[in-house]
């Protein structure tokens, strides 16, 4: 594996850690926040994409450019699910919940015919039996932190989708034009979703505009554009499992910054999450 893009995938990450934390500290709505990070990153690379990708643009295919638009519905269907589970739950339990991201990958790709190994099979059940727990732990805390489970599980199913049909256009398409089509869509999609829920796009202290356009920084440009660049070479496998380290990095941040310690019982069931899909990703990759 390239050991250039294995730093990428590094940067990446931390970046998306942050994401979390950075959510839940915002004074503005999830899905407000969703919007801008996303019109931000389009305002971002819509220059640079324009002046340097103009011909390639121009020239994608009606296959490719259906496929990236879809994966943009996807991403605006993970960030409306699992922004707002942040303010539901606490932020290890959503984080460990949306990294499911590989089982739903693999589930995925076997309904396209591909069959997982044995490893990846037990990985799974390890990996759902952390999953049950930690369910059963927010369920003994509220209702509310059960369906913010609920949400970042539906979003970590989203963000398999996406990354699946990134892998694919990425094959014949640069990083730059994939991620402009698709921050595009996501955002149209979040502005209706946003318009439809009468969510409020403005109105919030220039604290929260700050926060916002650091979490365009380090999780979309840094975080997702990074990733993008990484899955053609590193695979979607790959990518996909090495974003678990999301959950201790946005845990540990939220520890320190917010003061917020999800309750000790959380901690076995997000360890057993882990482990499972530490199984996923060694049985993938052999």
């Amino acid at each position: 594996m390239p050991k250039l893009d294995l730093l990428l995938l590094a940067v990446s990450i931390g970046g998306i850690s942050l994401s979390a934390p950075l959510i839940s500290a915002t004074a503005a709505p999830a899905l407000a926040i969703a919007f801008w990070r996303n019109i931000m990153s389009v305002g971002v690379l819509g220059p640079y994409a324009l002046l340097r990708h103009r011909a390639e643009l121009r020239g994608i295919g009606r296959r490719q450019l259906l496929l990236a638009m879809a994966a943009g519905a996807l991403l605006a269907v993970h960030f409306a699910l699992w922004m707002p589970s942040l303010r539901m739950t606490s932020v290890a339990s959503a984080t460990a919940m949306v990294t499911t991201t590989p089982l739903w990958t693999i589930l995925l790709m076997r309904l396209l015919g591909h069959r997982a190994p044995r490893l990846v099979r037990a990985g799974m059940c390890v990996a759902f039996v952390g999953v049950l727990v930690l369910t059963g732990v927010d369920l003994s805390l509220s209702p509310k932190a059960l369906a913010g489970d609920a949400l970042a599980l539906g979003a970590g199913l989203a963000a398999a989708g996406y990354m699946l049909l990134g892998a694919e256009v990425r094959k014949t398409v640069s990083t730059t034009a994939y991620t402009l089509v698709c921050y595009t869509t996501t955002a149209v999609v979040l502005l209706g979703i946003c318009l439809v829920s009468g969510t409020a796009l403005a109105g919030w202290p220039a604290t929260a505009w700050w926060q916002i356009a650091l979490l365009m920084v380090a999780a979309q440009l840094l975080g997702h554009s990074l990733s993008n660049r990484v899955i053609r070479t590193l695979g979607p496998s790959i990518t996909s499992t090495a974003i678990l380290l999301e959950t201790p990095g946005a845990a540990l941040i939220a520890a320190v910054w917010l003061g917020q310690w999800p309750p000790m019982a959380a901690y076995p069931a997000v360890a057993v999450i882990l482990l499972g899909l530490v199984l996923v990703a060694r049985g993938g990759r052999r």
